[in-house]
């Protein structure tokens, strides 16, 4: 009776334990001013945003939610009131956030992700690339509405001149932290048409971590792909 009764023990033990889950991600956070609605924990699956976790405010403005995470990658936090995203980079561990309604999604406080610090490093140089561009793209219009061919020609120049500024930033930076999984992510999102003989210099520096990485995986085969 007694190892009739250990048997059925042990099965129940499995069972709850093969069908919970293993969150090795927690994210907590606090949205000021928004205590009433849903947030909601979403990443890219294919080509598809998918919602891994939810939880209902009601007279409170902190969060946790949570997944099981396999590699560092993207995530994206949403809210009921609003149609914008707060994106950070997901990794295992604590992960903390603090934003608010009205500038939700812009310039939150996150911390306890490595490789968010590496992005934050990243878009603070990248920003001043993106402004200059678009003060650039601004003067251009201008040019092309006063029919000033010679402002136009000097302006194409300029543009030119910043984007291959940005690739050699964006390289050189990847290059500099090619132990982190945000590195193939910038390459893959920011210079995706950059010369294969620049990209292998990234490659060749990458840590087998960060190779077998969500993100070192695909700028592998991108770069396998781009050499053919």
């Amino acid at each position: 009776m007694m190892k009739q009764l250990i048997i059925v023990f042990t099965i129940i033990v499995l069972f709850f334990s093969c069908n919970s889950k293993h969150e090795n991600m927690i994210v907590k956070g606090k949205i000021n001013n928004f205590q009433k609605g849903k947030v909601y924990l979403e990443r890219m699956k294919d080509t598809l945003l998918i919602k891994v976790d939810s939880i209902t405010l009601d007279g409170d403005n902190t969060f946790t939610l949570s997944d099981n995470i396999e590699s560092p990658q993207i995530y994206y936090i949403s809210i009921s009131e609003s149609d914008k995203y707060l994106q950070f980079f997901g990794e295992k561990g604590n992960i903390n956030i603090v934003s608010n309604l009205k500038t939700f999604g812009y310039n939150p406080l996150i911390e306890g992700s490595k490789n968010q610090i590496i992005l934050d490093k990243y878009n603070i140089n990248n920003r001043k690339y993106r402004n200059l561009n678009l003060d650039l793209i601004k003067e251009k219009f201008e040019a092309i509405r006063d029919n000033d061919s010679i402002k136009l020609t000097k302006i194409l120049k300029e543009i030119k001149n910043i984007e291959r500024r940005k690739y050699l930033y964006t390289i050189n930076f990847a290059v500099k932290h090619a132990d982190f999984e945000a590195a193939p992510y910038l390459v893959l999102t920011e210079i995706p048409k950059a010369n294969p003989k620049l990209l292998d210099t990234i490659e060749k520096v990458m840590s087998d971590k960060v190779k077998n990485s969500l993100y070192g995986k695909k700028f592998v085969e991108f770069l396998s792909k781009n050499k053919k």
